[in-house]
């Protein structure tokens, strides 16, 4: 095919898209289905209508090939694992009495079995369920969901490619099942998955698909030679199954490496890989493999992770070095644009300068489509978007609000004195021993507590003027006060106002820093039907004046308790943002870092002696390749420093951390010099505990006892069994009992019950610990 050719059979697509509907339609529905008031047959309905409004948008845009099986009541992942029947067993009477109700049983477990465990996916906070296997693993193929959406795009007329988490991926991404050893690698299964995805792929082929894209951003990490392999294997298999259709092997979020020449060389049609920040890497690799002879690549060079606008020129000029290099080019996103937001053109209360450097999953739509036409039929064909792409980018770049000098000056004349506290942790240890008087295993919790329809309806009564701001503030104390009575009665030792002030734990504070804007749109999916709305930092960042001192200072009026200060890290709150990419990370993290330094600072001169800085993006944003991991560690731990090391010794500094692997950063979380950490561990089974011990932490730590990402109730059994399991790693005097994560999602019953729960295990086992 010559380049000529090669160019104008340029298509646009896209590897997903939001799934929740522009108003979230998805959320209520599932919801209200839990809640029993909503059908499974109107659930469906919703789910049905909003698939084929996806279509029509995608298809109205321009877009030539849209995908399917990229929509998921809960998390694609999970939908893998019912596809290839690998339901755990305790799941499988709920799966086979209704497959909707033990699909969700799956996810967020039920009062008397547990969900699978939940982490996030590679470097982005979007959560995805643990598949659980085991040398009993038996995979059986059920690709209903699959056929049946690929038959809904079919049925209209359009191009559709199903979008399958790749088999390689799938198994990387799991973990032994209970009960298994430890040591099991679920990869020694790939030779009994395989047939099973051949026979998803065949019924797909029966049901009318050209294309399949198999998703496999695990092989953008480093990987051994035997996982390298399996790579080789998988697609020489796959790629030489009889009645099969056109094979598309996608990568996403970074550079290849070393799988490229294997899926290169590999018996498949097609593969779509990263342009944007690995743009150079991946370009070299593929002029090093000779390009990809006789097979389709679609070029990712839109970023579907970002939100800002695309530098068009630069695409097209990576666009025609690639055309070079294939023999079908065609333009995508880096990834699915799952991991934006929807539309925005909905945001009115955006200055107009700011919104013009914006694109959400409909403006990156119209960059694809933009692209793909000026590939095929040169720069002339799209005059009007150039014009109006070179005025953004250069608004952007020379605008003042990019820019703060005070702010600059301040960064830069920091030293590394600055970052380190005034005593050593055994000296501050004894300090805060002494000043905060705690028992043995002493109780809190993460920091939020239930928000409640009162308190979303108060918060937007005051935006429509309904109340006004006294009558606003009357409802927050009185949610403080309930908040501070219950703790007190439950008998938890160091309390939290609870946040009922709070909408969410990074937009809270971008919405009282400068250099940030919120959006009111802007939802993006975390996790099931839990939804944020990511700030945008636009520019340099300061704090005008305190954020959380006065809620923090009437909580502790309430009681002779400590009540902690609860603040978002400087790494965090760039992970659920959509950070500015015109200066390095560590920069912009240094400058979040000062001005929660200050607020550090006030909550300390105001009484507050405990002060939590959390930090549960910190293993999120570590870098997929470890190359690269010491250079963000180094600016990462440094800025938690920076903002919590002027305190004095007696005042205890936690942090949090949660839905991760922690083991390959604990020596980070060392680096942080907190003197308690908190993280997730209930649904890991107190793995994290032994993580710690095996590295010798030498800090106090509450590895989770409560897992809130489910409506289960511990039992007080079930928690002081978890406690106890802490201790065989963690001695009683380092041992803090808490919840893995923050309260907000929870209903007060449930929540009530289970702290209940945790108070008495955390006394049942001091007393066992006073009786030996």
């Amino acid at each position: 095919m010559t380049t000529k050719t090669a160019a104008a059979a340029a298509q646009a697509t896209v590897y997903g898209y939001p799934r929740q509907g522009e108003n979230r339609e998805l959320k209520k529905a599932i919801e209200g289905y839990w809640k029993g008031r909503v059908t499974a047959e109107a659930l469906r309905t919703t789910a049905c209508e909003l698939r084929r409004s996806n279509r029509q948008e995608l298809t109205a845009a321009g877009i030539n090939e849209v995908p399917t099986g990229d929509f998921s009541y809960y998390d694609h992942v999970l939908d893998t694992t019912v596809m290839v029947g690998a339901i755990p067993r305790r799941h499988r009477a709920a799966v086979a009495a209704d497959a909707l109700d033990g699909y969700f049983a799956m996810a967020r477990g039920t009062q008397d079995v547990a969900p699978l465990e939940m982490t996030k996916w590679f470097d982005t906070n979007y959560h995805y369920l643990v598949p659980e296997l085991g040398p009993d693993t038996v995979f059986t193929a059920d690709s209903t969901k699959q056929v049946a959406e690929l038959k809904e795009a079919l049925a209209e007329g359009l191009t559709a490619r199903p979008v399958l988490v790749g088999p390689v991926t799938y198994l990387l991404l799991s973990k032994p099942a209970p009960g298994v050893a430890a040591d099991f690698d679920p990869l020694t299964l790939l030779d009994r998955l395989l047939p099973v995805y051949a026979e998803v792929l065949a019924d797909l082929r029966a049901a009318g698909a050209e294309w399949v894209q198999l998703d496999e951003p695990a092989l953008v990490q480093d990987r051994t030679p035997a996982e390298l392999n399996a790579a080789e294997r998988a697609y020489r298999d796959l790629g030489t199954a009889t009645d099969r259709p056109k094979l598309l092997v996608a990568s996403y979020f970074g550079r290849l490496g070393d799988a490229l020449p294997v899926l290169a060389k590999a018996p498949v049609e097609g593969l779509a890989l990263d342009f944007t920040d690995a743009a150079a890497a991946n370009l070299d690799a593929l002029a090093a493999v000779g390009g990809l002879s006789g097979k389709r690549l679609v070029a990712g060079v839109v970023n579907g992770r970002n939100i800002w606008v695309n530098d068009l020129e630069k695409s097209l000029a990576t666009l025609g070095t690639l055309l070079g290099l294939a023999d079908r080019v065609d333009v995508a996103t880096s990834c699915s644009l799952l991991h934006v937001p929807l539309d925005a053109a909905l945001e009115k209360d955006v200055d107009p300068q700011i919104l013009a450097w914006l694109a959400f999953a409909r403006q990156k739509t119209a960059e694809i489509v933009a692209l793909a036409k000026g590939l095929a039929q040169g720069t002339d064909a799209i005059t009007a978007e150039l014009t109006v792409n070179r005025a953004a980018l250069s608004s952007r770049a020379t605008s003042p609000i990019t820019r703060d000098p005070a702010v600059r000056a301040r960064a830069g004349a920091v030293t590394d004195a600055d970052s380190r506290r005034s005593q050593p942790y055994a000296v501050r240890a004894a300090a805060q021993r002494t000043h905060l008087g705690l028992p043995l295993l002493p109780t809190t919790t993460i920091g939020s507590f239930p928000q409640t329809t009162d308190l979303r309806t108060a918060r937007a009564d005051l935006r429509a003027g309904r109340i006004d701001t006294a009558g606003y503030e009357e409802r927050i104390k009185t949610e403080i006060r309930d908040v501070i009575s219950f703790q007190e009665k439950t008998g938890i030792d160091v309390l939290v106002h609870g946040e009922p002030e709070r909408n969410d734990m990074v937009q809270y504070f971008a919405e009282q820093l400068t250099g940030y804007l919120a959006t009111q749109h802007g939802w993006v999916q975390s996790y099931g039907t839990r939804y944020v709305r990511p700030p945008v930092l636009a520019g340099d960042i300061s704090r005008p004046e305190p954020m959380t001192v006065r809620w923090t200072s009437y909580a502790q009026s309430l009681s002779d308790r400590p009540v902690k200060g609860m603040l978002t890290g400087p790494v965090t709150m760039l992970a659920w943002s959509f950070v500015r990419d015109d200066q390095p990370l560590g920069d912009t993290a240094r400058q979040v870092a000062l001005a929660l330094r200050d607020e550090v600072d006030d909550l300390e001169a105001s009484g507050t002696s405990v002060i939590q800085v959390d930090e549960p993006a910190l293993r999120e944003t570590l870098p997929l390749r470890a190359a690269d991991h010491a250079a963000y560690l180094d600016w990462a731990t440094e800025s938690f420093r920076l903002s919590t090391a002027g305190v004095r010794p007696e005042t205890q500094i936690h942090t949090h951390m949660c839905y991760a692997d922690f083991g390959d950063i604990v020596q980070a979380i060392d680096d942080l010099d907190a003197d308690v950490i908190s993280l997730e561990a209930a649904r890991s089974h107190m793995q994290v505990a032994y993580e710690l011990a095996a590295h010798g932490y030498p800090r106090e730590a509450g590895p989770g006892v409560y897992d809130i990402h489910s409506p289960r109730v511990p039992s007080h059994e079930e928690a002081a069994t978890l406690l106890r399991t802490g201790l065989k790693a963690i001695p009683a005097e380092r041992l803090w009992v808490n919840p893995d994560c923050g309260l907000k999602t929870r209903a007060w019953p449930e929540t009530r019950a289970s702290l209940e729960n945790l108070v008495a295990a955390a006394r049942t086992v001091r007393a066992e610990l006073d009786s030996d």
